[in-house]
Protein backbone atom coordinates (compact mmCIF):
# COMPACT_ATOMS: atom_id res chain seq x y z
CA UNK A 1 0.00 0.00 0.00
CA UNK A 2 1.56 3.36 -1.11
CA UNK A 3 0.62 6.55 0.15
CA UNK A 4 -1.49 7.66 -2.77
CA UNK A 5 -3.51 4.69 -2.17
CA UNK A 6 -3.94 6.06 1.73
CA UNK A 7 -4.61 9.48 1.50
CA UNK A 8 -7.78 8.40 -0.85
CA UNK A 9 -9.31 5.92 1.35
CA UNK A 10 -10.37 7.44 4.94
CA UNK A 11 -10.40 4.23 6.30
CA UNK A 12 -6.87 3.96 5.83
CA UNK A 13 -5.98 7.23 5.95
CA UNK A 14 -7.17 7.18 9.95
CA UNK A 15 -5.40 4.24 10.63
CA UNK A 16 -2.32 5.93 9.28
CA UNK A 17 -2.94 8.71 11.12
CA UNK A 18 -4.04 6.98 14.85
CA UNK A 19 -0.96 4.61 14.52
CA UNK A 20 1.19 7.55 14.27
CA UNK A 21 -0.46 9.18 17.18
CA UNK A 22 0.07 6.20 19.25
CA UNK A 23 3.49 5.65 18.13
CA UNK A 24 4.18 9.15 19.59
CA UNK A 25 2.57 8.26 22.70
CA UNK A 26 5.15 5.62 22.99
CA UNK A 27 8.26 7.26 22.01
CA UNK A 28 8.14 9.97 24.33
CA UNK A 29 9.40 8.34 27.87
CA UNK A 30 11.86 6.41 26.07
CA UNK A 31 13.06 9.20 24.27
CA UNK A 32 13.07 11.21 26.99
CA UNK A 33 15.56 8.50 29.27
CA UNK A 34 17.64 8.19 26.62
CA UNK A 35 18.75 11.90 26.92
CA UNK A 36 19.37 11.06 30.33
CA UNK A 37 21.74 8.34 29.99
CA UNK A 38 23.44 10.79 26.67
CA UNK A 39 23.79 13.63 29.20
CA UNK A 40 21.81 15.71 27.15
CA UNK A 41 18.34 18.09 27.73
CA UNK A 42 15.31 15.90 27.11
CA UNK A 43 13.58 18.85 25.03
CA UNK A 44 17.20 17.96 22.86
CA UNK A 45 16.34 14.85 22.57
CA UNK A 46 12.44 15.02 22.00
CA UNK A 47 13.30 17.73 19.14
CA UNK A 48 15.69 15.87 17.63
CA UNK A 49 13.33 13.29 17.25
CA UNK A 50 10.68 15.37 15.52
CA UNK A 51 13.47 16.06 12.73
CA UNK A 52 14.67 12.72 12.49
CA UNK A 53 10.83 11.22 12.15
CA UNK A 54 9.86 13.92 9.77
CA UNK A 55 13.33 13.85 7.09
CA UNK A 56 13.16 9.72 7.22
CA UNK A 57 8.89 10.09 6.69
CA UNK A 58 10.28 11.81 3.16
CA UNK A 59 13.62 10.59 2.12
CA UNK A 60 14.14 7.26 4.04
CA UNK A 61 13.79 3.78 1.91
CA UNK A 62 11.72 1.83 4.75
CA UNK A 63 8.00 3.07 5.02
CA UNK A 64 6.69 3.13 8.31
CA UNK A 65 9.05 2.52 10.25
CA UNK A 66 9.83 4.95 13.27
CA UNK A 67 13.52 6.59 13.97
CA UNK A 68 14.14 8.79 16.64
CA UNK A 69 17.07 9.61 19.62
CA UNK A 70 17.63 6.10 20.53
CA UNK A 71 19.02 4.34 23.30
CA UNK A 72 21.54 3.27 21.12
CA UNK A 73 22.94 6.65 20.15
CA UNK A 74 22.69 7.52 24.30
CA UNK A 75 24.96 4.48 24.65
CA UNK A 76 27.86 5.80 22.69
CA UNK A 77 27.32 9.89 22.85
CA UNK A 78 27.24 9.57 27.03
CA UNK A 79 31.61 9.24 27.56
CA UNK A 80 32.20 12.13 24.63
CA UNK A 81 29.83 14.37 26.27
CA UNK A 82 30.74 13.43 30.02
CA UNK A 83 34.18 13.64 29.16
CA UNK A 84 34.52 16.66 26.71
CA UNK A 85 31.28 18.46 27.10
CA UNK A 86 28.00 18.38 25.22
CA UNK A 87 29.27 21.11 22.75
CA UNK A 88 31.20 18.15 21.22
CA UNK A 89 28.31 16.56 20.22
CA UNK A 90 27.13 18.22 17.10
CA UNK A 91 30.42 17.90 15.11
CA UNK A 92 30.40 14.42 16.13
CA UNK A 93 26.77 14.27 15.12
CA UNK A 94 27.63 15.93 11.73
CA UNK A 95 30.62 13.70 11.19
CA UNK A 96 28.57 10.25 11.59
CA UNK A 97 25.61 11.84 9.23
CA UNK A 98 28.59 12.33 6.58
CA UNK A 99 30.04 8.63 7.06
CA UNK A 100 26.58 6.96 6.65
CA UNK A 101 25.78 9.06 3.79
CA UNK A 102 28.97 7.91 1.96
CA UNK A 103 27.90 4.41 3.35
CA UNK A 104 24.27 4.48 2.05
CA UNK A 105 25.90 6.03 -1.82
CA UNK A 106 28.65 3.59 -2.23
CA UNK A 107 26.12 0.69 -2.03
CA UNK A 108 27.52 -0.70 1.28
CA UNK A 109 24.25 -1.73 2.74
CA UNK A 110 24.05 -4.65 0.48
CA UNK A 111 26.10 -6.20 2.95
CA UNK A 112 23.13 -6.95 5.67
CA UNK A 113 22.15 -9.81 3.34
CA UNK A 114 25.27 -11.62 4.90
CA UNK A 115 23.68 -11.58 8.43
CA UNK A 116 22.82 -14.89 8.93
CA UNK A 117 18.41 -15.95 10.09
CA UNK A 118 20.02 -17.04 14.09
CA UNK A 119 21.72 -13.87 14.16
CA UNK A 120 18.02 -12.10 13.33
CA UNK A 121 16.12 -14.37 15.74
CA UNK A 122 18.58 -13.44 18.93
CA UNK A 123 18.45 -9.70 18.11
CA UNK A 124 14.91 -9.30 17.79
CA UNK A 125 14.27 -11.50 21.04
CA UNK A 126 17.22 -10.16 22.68
CA UNK A 127 15.44 -6.66 21.37
CA UNK A 128 11.83 -8.19 23.46
CA UNK A 129 14.19 -8.59 26.43
CA UNK A 130 15.36 -5.66 27.10
CA UNK A 131 12.13 -3.61 26.09
CA UNK A 132 10.16 -5.70 28.62
CA UNK A 133 12.91 -5.12 31.38
CA UNK A 134 13.41 -1.58 30.69
CA UNK A 135 9.49 -1.29 31.71
CA UNK A 136 10.15 -3.22 35.43
CA UNK A 137 11.29 0.34 37.21
CA UNK A 138 7.95 1.43 36.33
CA UNK A 139 6.26 -0.88 38.79
CA UNK A 140 8.49 -0.91 41.44
CA UNK A 141 7.78 0.92 44.70
CA UNK A 142 4.61 2.81 43.25
CA UNK A 143 1.71 3.36 44.62
CA UNK A 144 -1.23 0.48 45.14
CA UNK A 145 -3.37 2.07 42.05
CA UNK A 146 -0.62 1.59 39.69
CA UNK A 147 -0.92 -1.81 39.57
CA UNK A 148 -4.56 -1.89 38.89
CA UNK A 149 -3.91 0.60 36.41
CA UNK A 150 -1.34 -1.70 34.78
CA UNK A 151 -3.91 -4.31 34.49
CA UNK A 152 -6.73 -2.34 32.79
CA UNK A 153 -3.96 -1.15 30.21
CA UNK A 154 -3.34 -4.97 29.45
CA UNK A 155 -7.01 -5.92 29.33
CA UNK A 156 -7.71 -3.01 26.95
CA UNK A 157 -4.79 -3.60 24.22
CA UNK A 158 -5.53 -7.29 24.45
CA UNK A 159 -9.02 -7.86 24.37
CA UNK A 160 -10.19 -4.24 22.26
CA UNK A 161 -8.81 -5.52 19.18
CA UNK A 162 -11.04 -9.15 19.14
CA UNK A 163 -14.27 -6.37 18.83
CA UNK A 164 -12.70 -3.62 16.36
CA UNK A 165 -9.37 -2.51 15.02
CA UNK A 166 -10.72 0.90 13.49
CA UNK A 167 -8.69 2.44 16.48
CA UNK A 168 -5.13 1.59 18.05
CA UNK A 169 -5.85 -0.64 20.62
CA UNK A 170 -3.16 1.18 22.78
CA UNK A 171 -4.17 4.33 22.02
CA UNK A 172 -7.65 3.89 23.72
CA UNK A 173 -6.09 2.13 26.29
CA UNK A 174 -3.61 5.11 27.29
CA UNK A 175 -6.61 7.66 26.82
CA UNK A 176 -8.86 5.69 29.06
CA UNK A 177 -6.34 5.43 31.78
CA UNK A 178 -5.33 8.58 31.48
CA UNK A 179 -8.90 10.04 31.63
CA UNK A 180 -9.72 7.97 35.04
CA UNK A 181 -6.35 9.35 36.32
CA UNK A 182 -6.98 12.87 35.72
CA UNK A 183 -11.04 12.50 36.48
CA UNK A 184 -10.23 10.67 39.86
CA UNK A 185 -7.52 12.83 40.71
CA UNK A 186 -5.26 9.89 41.21
CA UNK A 187 -1.27 10.91 41.94
CA UNK A 188 0.78 8.39 40.03
CA UNK A 189 4.30 8.48 37.92
CA UNK A 190 3.67 10.20 34.59
CA UNK A 191 5.84 11.16 31.77
CA UNK A 192 6.33 14.46 33.41
CA UNK A 193 8.38 12.66 35.91
CA UNK A 194 10.70 11.61 33.35
CA UNK A 195 12.43 15.21 32.38
CA UNK A 196 11.33 18.59 31.23
CA UNK A 197 9.13 18.40 28.07
CA UNK A 198 7.65 21.94 27.36
CA UNK A 199 9.17 25.32 26.77
CA UNK A 200 10.00 27.26 23.79
CA UNK A 201 11.28 26.25 20.81
CA UNK A 202 15.34 26.92 20.75
CA UNK A 203 16.83 28.07 17.31
CA UNK A 204 20.10 26.46 15.07
CA UNK A 205 22.19 24.16 17.25
CA UNK A 206 25.76 26.48 17.81
CA UNK A 207 28.28 24.76 16.62
CA UNK A 208 30.45 26.25 19.90
CA UNK A 209 33.95 24.21 19.22
CA UNK A 210 36.56 24.68 16.36
CA UNK A 211 36.47 22.92 13.60
CA UNK A 212 40.51 22.05 13.44
CA UNK A 213 42.53 18.75 13.29
CA UNK A 214 42.32 18.93 16.87
CA UNK A 215 38.70 18.70 17.46
CA UNK A 216 38.75 15.43 14.64
CA UNK A 217 40.89 13.88 16.59
CA UNK A 218 38.83 14.27 19.87
CA UNK A 219 35.30 12.92 17.86
CA UNK A 220 36.12 10.63 15.25
CA UNK A 221 35.99 7.66 17.66
CA UNK A 222 32.72 8.39 18.56
CA UNK A 223 31.47 9.56 15.10
CA UNK A 224 32.29 6.38 13.80
CA UNK A 225 30.45 4.32 16.60
CA UNK A 226 27.62 6.41 15.84
CA UNK A 227 27.57 6.07 12.25
CA UNK A 228 28.03 2.46 12.27
CA UNK A 229 25.82 1.64 15.49
CA UNK A 230 22.88 3.78 14.00
CA UNK A 231 23.05 2.06 10.24
CA UNK A 232 23.33 -1.28 11.96
CA UNK A 233 20.16 -0.70 14.20
CA UNK A 234 18.23 0.61 10.95
CA UNK A 235 19.03 -2.06 8.46
CA UNK A 236 18.32 -5.09 11.38
CA UNK A 237 15.15 -2.90 12.19
CA UNK A 238 14.28 -2.50 8.27
CA UNK A 239 14.99 -6.24 7.49
CA UNK A 240 12.61 -6.46 10.42
CA UNK A 241 9.94 -5.01 9.05
CA UNK A 242 10.50 -6.36 5.44
CA UNK A 243 9.26 -9.31 7.43
CA UNK A 244 6.46 -8.03 8.78
CA UNK A 245 4.83 -6.71 6.36
CA UNK A 246 6.35 -8.80 3.41
CA UNK A 247 7.49 -5.99 1.37
CA UNK A 248 10.88 -4.80 0.79
CA UNK A 249 12.96 -1.54 1.87
CA UNK A 250 15.55 0.50 0.17
CA UNK A 251 18.64 -0.54 1.95
CA UNK A 252 20.99 2.07 0.74
CA UNK A 253 18.54 5.02 0.75
CA UNK A 254 17.63 4.50 4.43
CA UNK A 255 21.38 4.59 4.75
CA UNK A 256 21.90 8.10 2.99
CA UNK A 257 18.81 9.29 4.25
CA UNK A 258 19.72 8.52 7.49
CA UNK A 259 22.91 10.54 7.33
CA UNK A 260 21.07 13.27 6.15
CA UNK A 261 18.60 12.81 8.71
CA UNK A 262 20.97 13.06 11.48
CA UNK A 263 22.88 16.24 10.15
CA UNK A 264 19.48 17.69 10.29
CA UNK A 265 18.69 16.54 13.37
CA UNK A 266 22.74 18.03 14.60
CA UNK A 267 21.92 21.71 13.29
CA UNK A 268 18.01 21.43 15.08
CA UNK A 269 18.25 19.36 18.59
CA UNK A 270 21.55 18.41 18.74
CA UNK A 271 21.56 14.78 18.99
CA UNK A 272 21.98 11.73 16.21
CA UNK A 273 19.13 8.85 15.91
CA UNK A 274 18.38 5.97 14.20
CA UNK A 275 15.29 3.11 13.99
CA UNK A 276 13.53 2.79 16.87
CA UNK A 277 12.97 -0.91 17.23
CA UNK A 278 9.96 -1.44 20.24
CA UNK A 279 8.16 2.08 18.51
CA UNK A 280 8.08 -0.02 15.07
CA UNK A 281 7.26 -3.02 16.04
CA UNK A 282 3.81 -0.83 17.83
CA UNK A 283 3.40 1.44 14.47
CA UNK A 284 3.78 -1.57 12.00
CA UNK A 285 2.13 -4.89 13.96
CA UNK A 286 -0.13 -3.20 16.70
CA UNK A 287 -1.04 -0.41 14.67
CA UNK A 288 -0.61 -1.76 11.57
CA UNK A 289 0.60 1.43 9.36
CA UNK A 290 2.28 0.77 5.76
CA UNK A 291 2.82 3.81 4.69
CA UNK A 292 4.82 7.43 5.53
CA UNK A 293 1.92 8.70 6.57
CA UNK A 294 2.20 7.37 10.18
CA UNK A 295 5.92 8.42 10.83
CA UNK A 296 5.18 11.76 9.19
CA UNK A 297 1.79 12.08 11.50
CA UNK A 298 4.00 10.97 14.59
CA UNK A 299 6.63 13.61 14.31
CA UNK A 300 3.96 16.29 13.31
CA UNK A 301 2.22 14.88 17.17
CA UNK A 302 5.36 14.73 18.78
CA UNK A 303 6.25 18.28 17.98
CA UNK A 304 2.60 19.38 18.99
CA UNK A 305 3.02 17.78 22.53
CA UNK A 306 6.54 19.66 23.37
CA UNK A 307 5.58 22.96 22.37
CA UNK A 308 1.57 23.14 22.60
CA UNK A 309 0.50 20.36 24.83
CA UNK A 310 2.92 19.25 27.05
CA UNK A 311 1.45 19.94 29.96
CA UNK A 312 -1.25 17.30 28.95
CA UNK A 313 1.29 15.12 27.80
CA UNK A 314 3.08 15.14 31.23
CA UNK A 315 0.37 14.01 33.03
CA UNK A 316 -0.10 10.10 31.03
CA UNK A 317 0.20 7.58 33.41
CA UNK A 318 4.16 5.57 32.96
CA UNK A 319 1.75 2.36 33.83
CA UNK A 320 -0.07 2.52 30.98
CA UNK A 321 3.35 3.11 28.40
CA UNK A 322 4.94 0.79 30.34
CA UNK A 323 1.86 -1.72 29.70
CA UNK A 324 1.78 -1.06 26.55
CA UNK A 325 5.55 -1.94 25.91
CA UNK A 326 5.43 -4.65 27.82
CA UNK A 327 2.91 -6.23 25.27
CA UNK A 328 5.47 -4.96 22.30
CA UNK A 329 8.14 -6.96 24.22
CA UNK A 330 5.92 -10.20 24.49
CA UNK A 331 5.33 -9.98 20.80
CA UNK A 332 8.68 -8.93 19.84
CA UNK A 333 10.03 -11.93 20.96
CA UNK A 334 9.81 -14.80 18.81
CA UNK A 335 8.76 -17.82 20.70
CA UNK A 336 8.65 -20.36 17.81
CA UNK A 337 12.41 -19.92 17.66
CA UNK A 338 12.59 -21.12 21.65
CA UNK A 339 10.41 -23.62 21.87
CA UNK A 340 11.49 -27.18 22.68
CA UNK A 341 10.20 -28.62 19.37
CA UNK A 342 12.41 -25.77 16.93
CA UNK A 343 15.39 -25.69 19.30
CA UNK A 344 15.47 -29.93 19.06
CA UNK A 345 15.18 -29.90 15.20
CA UNK A 346 17.69 -26.67 14.76
CA UNK A 347 21.48 -26.91 13.98
CA UNK A 348 23.59 -26.94 17.15
CA UNK A 349 25.76 -23.72 15.99
CA UNK A 350 22.86 -22.05 14.91
CA UNK A 351 21.25 -23.03 18.30
CA UNK A 352 24.37 -21.40 19.56
CA UNK A 353 24.79 -18.70 17.62
CA UNK A 354 20.67 -17.38 18.72
CA UNK A 355 21.91 -17.52 21.80
CA UNK A 356 25.11 -16.03 22.17
CA UNK A 357 23.28 -13.31 20.74
CA UNK A 358 20.43 -12.75 23.06
CA UNK A 359 23.12 -12.67 25.82
CA UNK A 360 25.79 -10.24 24.89
CA UNK A 361 23.15 -7.92 23.55
CA UNK A 362 20.89 -8.30 27.38
CA UNK A 363 24.46 -8.40 29.13
CA UNK A 364 26.22 -5.25 27.22
CA UNK A 365 22.16 -3.49 26.83
CA UNK A 366 23.95 -2.36 23.00
CA UNK A 367 21.85 -4.49 20.31
CA UNK A 368 25.23 -3.39 17.92
CA UNK A 369 27.68 -5.21 19.91
CA UNK A 370 25.44 -8.28 20.00
CA UNK A 371 24.56 -8.40 16.34
CA UNK A 372 28.64 -7.61 15.49
CA UNK A 373 29.63 -10.73 17.79
CA UNK A 374 26.71 -13.16 16.62
CA UNK A 375 27.89 -12.60 12.91
CA UNK A 376 31.15 -13.25 13.54
CA UNK A 377 30.55 -16.48 15.88
CA UNK A 378 28.22 -17.77 12.70
CA UNK A 379 31.13 -16.89 10.47
CA UNK A 380 33.88 -19.11 12.51
CA UNK A 381 31.26 -21.82 13.19
CA UNK A 382 30.28 -21.73 9.61
CA UNK A 383 34.32 -22.01 8.53
CA UNK A 384 34.70 -24.76 10.82
CA UNK A 385 31.59 -26.91 9.00
CA UNK A 386 32.80 -26.75 6.05
CA UNK A 387 35.87 -26.79 6.40
CA UNK A 388 35.30 -30.15 6.50
CA UNK A 389 32.78 -30.72 3.91
CA UNK A 390 35.38 -31.93 0.74
CA UNK A 391 36.00 -35.66 -0.26
CA UNK A 392 38.66 -36.59 -2.28
CA UNK A 393 38.17 -40.21 -3.98
CA UNK A 394 40.97 -42.41 -5.67
CA UNK A 395 40.97 -44.09 -8.45
CA UNK A 396 43.65 -46.31 -10.15
CA UNK A 397 43.29 -47.35 -14.18
CA UNK A 398 46.70 -48.75 -15.06
CA UNK A 399 49.67 -46.64 -15.30
CA UNK A 400 47.03 -43.56 -14.18
CA UNK A 401 46.04 -42.47 -11.05
CA UNK A 402 42.69 -40.17 -11.04
CA UNK A 403 41.55 -38.23 -8.03
CA UNK A 404 38.13 -36.86 -7.82
CA UNK A 405 37.69 -33.63 -5.76
CA UNK A 406 34.14 -32.56 -4.28
CA UNK A 407 33.47 -29.64 -2.86
CA UNK A 408 34.32 -26.34 -3.01
CA UNK A 409 37.78 -24.92 -2.11
CA UNK A 410 38.44 -22.02 0.51
CA UNK A 411 40.91 -20.96 3.20
CA UNK A 412 39.21 -23.58 5.36
CA UNK A 413 38.52 -26.17 3.11
CA UNK A 414 41.97 -26.32 0.83
CA UNK A 415 44.15 -26.81 4.27
CA UNK A 416 44.07 -30.57 4.78
CA UNK A 417 44.34 -31.00 0.89
CA UNK A 418 47.83 -31.62 1.20
CA UNK A 419 47.53 -34.39 2.75
CA UNK A 420 44.56 -36.04 0.82
CA UNK A 421 47.20 -37.32 -2.07
CA UNK A 422 49.35 -40.61 -1.98
CA UNK A 423 52.43 -39.20 -3.03
CA UNK A 424 55.48 -41.58 -2.79
CA UNK A 425 53.24 -45.01 -4.39
CA UNK A 426 51.27 -43.28 -7.47
CA UNK A 427 52.32 -44.19 -10.79
CA UNK A 428 54.26 -41.37 -13.31
CA UNK A 429 50.67 -39.70 -14.33
CA UNK A 430 48.12 -38.36 -11.94
CA UNK A 431 45.15 -36.66 -12.76
CA UNK A 432 43.39 -34.29 -10.28
CA UNK A 433 39.55 -33.99 -10.94
CA UNK A 434 37.92 -30.53 -10.31
CA UNK A 435 34.29 -31.24 -12.00
CA UNK A 436 32.72 -31.00 -8.99
CA UNK A 437 34.76 -28.37 -6.92
CA UNK A 438 35.28 -25.04 -7.23
CA UNK A 439 38.63 -22.26 -6.09
CA UNK A 440 37.52 -19.33 -4.11
CA UNK A 441 40.59 -18.37 -2.81
CA UNK A 442 44.63 -17.64 -3.15
CA UNK A 443 44.70 -20.22 0.12
CA UNK A 444 43.17 -23.02 -2.70
CA UNK A 445 45.54 -21.91 -5.42
CA UNK A 446 48.61 -22.56 -2.53
CA UNK A 447 47.33 -25.63 -1.71
CA UNK A 448 47.08 -27.17 -5.20
CA UNK A 449 50.54 -25.42 -5.82
CA UNK A 450 51.76 -27.79 -3.17
CA UNK A 451 49.98 -30.99 -4.42
CA UNK A 452 51.92 -30.54 -7.92
CA UNK A 453 55.15 -29.81 -5.82
CA UNK A 454 55.34 -32.73 -4.28
CA UNK A 455 54.58 -35.15 -7.29
CA UNK A 456 57.43 -33.26 -8.77
CA UNK A 457 59.81 -34.09 -5.93
CA UNK A 458 58.61 -37.77 -7.22
CA UNK A 459 58.96 -37.36 -10.87
CA UNK A 460 55.22 -37.83 -11.03
CA UNK A 461 53.57 -35.31 -13.59
CA UNK A 462 50.11 -34.15 -11.49
CA UNK A 463 47.35 -32.69 -14.12
CA UNK A 464 44.65 -30.66 -13.18
CA UNK A 465 41.35 -30.79 -15.02
CA UNK A 466 37.82 -29.81 -14.53
CA UNK A 467 37.91 -26.48 -13.36
CA UNK A 468 35.07 -24.21 -14.34
CA UNK A 469 36.14 -21.29 -16.22
CA UNK A 470 35.89 -18.64 -13.36
CA UNK A 471 37.89 -21.35 -11.33
CA UNK A 472 40.41 -22.15 -14.27
CA UNK A 473 41.05 -18.32 -14.45
CA UNK A 474 41.60 -17.74 -11.10
CA UNK A 475 44.43 -20.30 -11.14
CA UNK A 476 45.97 -19.44 -13.88
CA UNK A 477 46.62 -15.96 -12.10
CA UNK A 478 47.74 -17.15 -8.97
CA UNK A 479 49.26 -20.36 -9.91
CA UNK A 480 53.47 -19.92 -9.26
CA UNK A 481 53.23 -16.98 -7.86
CA UNK A 482 52.30 -17.20 -4.29
CA UNK A 483 55.97 -18.59 -3.29
CA UNK A 484 55.01 -21.96 -2.04
CA UNK A 485 57.52 -23.19 -4.27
Amino acid sequence: MDTLTALRSPALLSREVLAGIVTTLALIPEVISFSIIAGVDPKVSLLASVVLALSMSVLGGRTAMVTAAAGSVALVVAPLVKDHGVEYLLPAVLLAGIVQIVFGALGLARLARFIPRSVMLGFANALGILIFVAQVPHLIDVPWIVYPLFALTVVIVVVLPRFTRAVPSPLVAIVVVTAIVLIAGLSVPNVGDEGEIGGALPGITPLLVPLNVETLQLIWPTALSIAFVCLLETLLTAKLVDDITDTRSHKNRESWALGVANILAGFYGGIAGCAMIGQTIVNVKMARARTRISTFVAGLVLLAMVTLLSDLMAQIPMAALAAVMMIVALTTIDWHSVSPRTLGRMPLPETIVMVVTIVVVVATGNLAIGVVVGVVLAMVLFARRVAHVITVDRTVDEAVVRYAVHGPLFFGSSNDLVERFSYGIDPPTVVIDFSDSQIWDASSVAALDAVVTKYRRHNIDAVIEGLDQRSARFHRRLSGHLGGE
